[in-house]
């Protein structure tokens, strides 16, 4: 079990132990993260009334087994396993006893209650009485959960967008020579802060707002820029920030002239890095690990440099989040760097032609999975090579969690930067999507190329970025930040090769060689940094708004792959 599955245990066990030991009757358990629906006190009343005798009774749960029974008034008695969540339930003194009669639980608490079923007396109430709440994210962590939605079990996400908390600042990071400066960068971002670091200067629209104490600046925290790296200059911003925080990672000298208590020594000999700077922001501890970074340095900012839209081009509607910046605001290009960063993964070229096996074991996967807001499930018998190469297919083809089945190639390998390109033909109709994308969870990032089927003339390009090291459960945004971009010619109609190049320091998307579109630091997101996995896909989303009815007329609809070509950095 990760760490969180193991507290969010030892929790609930803590509380039996006080039921079993306590003097009343019964005990509502609540996770900390829940809200009563309509009509909560009625119900649990009629529902308490109509139970003569009981161990466990759910209050909130998703029912994933295979005969579910329909939604009704009275409470259900469950014997096999296939109920969810433990956010909401009413334990007896006697269940409470029981369950601990059965210890020890292993894996995730939820899991392990099911499995309990056959030596206590479990209900779930008529209908759910209770929920998690979507308006914050929980920092209860599931592993199964990402393994109930792959196989289409669950089909409902949460609006997942990060909670805004005030943040005090705007917080200035100095290195002064020592480590730790891309480190705490990271972990700022993590918690919410839109921030800019490791630059030798400061774009000068933003370093005027600082010193003028304007709040309308694109960021608050600054993190490693040369610019700043000046007391005099430190003072000005302090008198006229008045929240403004001072951080320094090394052990040299603090700045002088600033207050005291706005100043923080967070130098690499401090042991509990979240605990001191948490404390000194005055925030909740964060739920993830403090991020151990290799130090990028001071990049050359290049003055006057912009990148953007090569072939016509318009943003659609953007994710509101920490790591994505509005380009409107005093006509921000983003930040561009001379960065010829290495890539930290051992580059594993791959390569694919017609003729060629998809299935080596080694190199491609075939997914057999779904999520949530895909209304098919991937199936590798929808994927057909020939001697021209290989089709994807979507048919409508009832299975037991999808009414249609799609197709969906992915690389074994992840890699970080370089350039990723196949020869391909999308599918024409609406409703359907082809995807030739970068992809990770843990944290969210993602760089993609998408055909609309309702109209193959225009391609629609996206960046997701959350921040982390690899394991942090950010996967926050389902918009991400969109731009479609007008081809000049039908791309069902024929074919051509369509390639993400991506560096350090920008994302070129191009077609057939050329470059359609570009971005660059913080234009609008910082540049995706983690491993991704390389994925072709054909599917037809849950959103209409999105994608389009679904032109069932079309059915079964392809898209065709000619070759794959996987270069990354160092290869």
């Amino acid at each position: 079990m990760t760490a969180q599955e193991i507290a969010v245990a030892l929790s609930h066990i803590e509380a039996w132990r006080r039921v079993a030991a306590g003097e009343d009757r019964a005990a509502l358990i609540l996770e900390d993260d829940v809200v009563m629906l309509s009509g909560f006190a009625r119900r649990l009343e009629a529902t308490w009334i109509a139970l003569e005798s009981f161990d466990l009774l759910y209050l909130a749960f998703k029912d994933v087994s295979a005969d579910k029974p329909r939604p009704g008034s009275g409470p259900v008695r469950r014997q096999k396993p296939g109920v969810w969540e433990a956010a909401a339930y009413v334990l007896t003194k006697t269940g409470a006893q029981r369950l601990l009669d059965r210890l020890p639980a292993f894996g995730p608490i939820d899991l392990w209650l099911n499995l309990q079923f056959h030596a206590i007396k479990a209900f779930t109430a008529g209908r759910q009485l209770v929920e998690q709440r979507i308006d914050e994210p929980s920092t209860n962590s599931y592993s199964v959960l990402p393994v109930l939605s792959q196989v289409g079990v669950i089909t409902k996400e949460k609006a997942l967008l990060p909670s805004s908390p005030k943040l005090r600042g705007p917080v200035i990071g100095l290195g002064r020579g020592g480590p730790g400066t891309t480190s705490l960068a990271k972990a700022l971002s993590m918690i919410g802060y839109t921030c800019l670091s490791d630059l030798d200067l400061m774009p000068a629209s933003e370093l005027g707002k600082l010193r003028s104490g304007n709040r309308d600046r694109l960021f608050n925290a600054y993190i490693n820029i040369g610019s700043l790296d000046d007391d005099a200059l430190l003072r000005e911003i302090a008198a006229v920030n008045p929240h403004a925080l001072i951080i320094v990672t090394s052990s040299s000298s603090l700045p002088l002239g600033p207050p005291a208590d706005r100043v923080l020594h967070l130098t690499p000999a401090v042991v509990d890095k979240w605990k001191t700077l948490s404390d000194f922001l005055k925030i909740e501890y964060p739920p993830f690990s403090y991020p151990e970074m290799e130090d990028v340095g001071q990049r050359v900012a290049v003055r006057g440099c912009s990148v953007g839209a090569g072939w016509p081009a318009v943003d659609l509607k953007f994710d509101a989040s920490p790591w994505i910046v509005l380009r409107e605001k005093d006509m921000w290009h983003g930040v561009s760097t001379e960065c010829d960063e290495p890539s930290r993964t051992v580059p594993v070229p791959a390569k694919w032609s017609a003729g060629d096996p998809l299935d080596d074991g080694e190199t491609w996967k075939l997914r057999n999975d779904t999520f949530p807001s895909n209304l098919v499930l991937f199936s590798p018998r929808n994927i057909k090579a020939g001697n021209d190469g290989f089709a994807l297919w979507v048919r409508r083809e009832k299975t037991p969690v999808r009414e249609f089945t799609g197709a969906a190639v992915a690389s074994r390998a992840s890699h970080l930067y370089g350039s990723f390109a196949a020869e391909m033909r999308p599918a024409r109709g609406s409703g359907l999507v082809t995807g030739l994308f970068l992809h990770r969870n843990g944290p969210r990032q993602e760089i993609d190329i998408e055909f609309l089927g309702r109209d193959t003339t225009k391609l629609l390009v996206n960046v997701y970025y959350n921040p982390g090291p690899d394991g942090t459960k950010l996967e926050y945004g389902y918009r991400g930040t969109p731009t479609m971009i007008s081809l000049g010619f039908d791309a069902a109609a024929e074919f051509h090769t369509y390639e993400i190049d991506w560096r350090p320091d920008r994302i070129a998307w191009k077609v057939d060689g050329i470059t359609v579109y570009e971005r660059n630091e913080w234009n609008p997101t910082p540049i995706p940094d983690r491993p991704l996995e390389f994925n072709l896909n054909l599917w037809y989303p849950r959103s209409a708004e999105f994608a389009g009815r679904l032109d069932t007329a079309a059915m079964p609809a392809c898209a065709e792959v000619r070759s794959i070509v996987l270069t990354p950095s160092g290869a």
